[in-house]
């Protein structure tokens, strides 16, 4: 057990990190904070415009800063970015400063969630099974290093809510949570 002021969620692409992290943030009454929207809230500018620009080298040095940063206030719920792992830095970051959920879902899921979603960079591809599945594959046993609770998907047709209901009942079970 992880005693932490802080919450982190990781996990792959489309696993609702942002979407379940709202939730998590309004039931235990802390700020939420979005890893992809604070990159763009600091450079003024999208995710696949600084990946454009700076490729994705450029975009991983940013996220780091941001997520160094961000991982040091003190009582959040931070949704970190999917390839955020990726950094060993950015893996301690995440494990000493807080409680690391690992949400977990699958690539055929992730396609259906993702069917549509032009936004993100790294699936501008033209087989996204291959590539989900590649990531997947290089990702997964860094998410599994650093999470102190591993969230299991609940299938296809699970809503937010009741997504976030089952997050929140594992989570309570688990956290040792610090308050100020």
């Amino acid at each position: 057990m992880n005693p932490s002021r802080n919450l982190f969620l990781v996990g792959p692409t489309g696993a609702g990190k942002t979407s379940i992290g709202r939730q998590l943030a309004a039931r235990y009454d802390m700020p939420f904070v979005d890893l992809d929207q604070e990159i763009e809230r600091h450079t003024g500018v999208s995710v696949s415009t600084i990946f454009d620009v700076e490729g994705e080298e450029g975009f991983r040095r940013r996220e780091s800063a941001l997520l160094d940063e961000c991982s040091r206030r003190p009582g959040v719920v931070l949704a970190s970015g999917a390839g955020a792992v990726l950094d060993p830095a950015n893996r301690r970051h995440l494990a000493q400063r807080g409680y690391v959920a690992w949400l977990q879902i699958t690539v055929p899921l992730q396609l259906q969630r993702l069917a549509h979603d032009s936004t993100r960079p790294l699936l501008a591809d033209s087989d996204r099974h291959r590539k989900l599945d590649a990531m997947a594959a290089a990702r997964t046993s860094l998410y599994a290093e650093i999470a102190d609770l591993i969230i299991p998907h609940g299938g296809e047709h699970e809503s937010v809510a009741a997504a976030s209901e089952r997050c929140i009942a594992l989570i309570d079970q688990h956290w040792n949570r610090q308050v100020a």
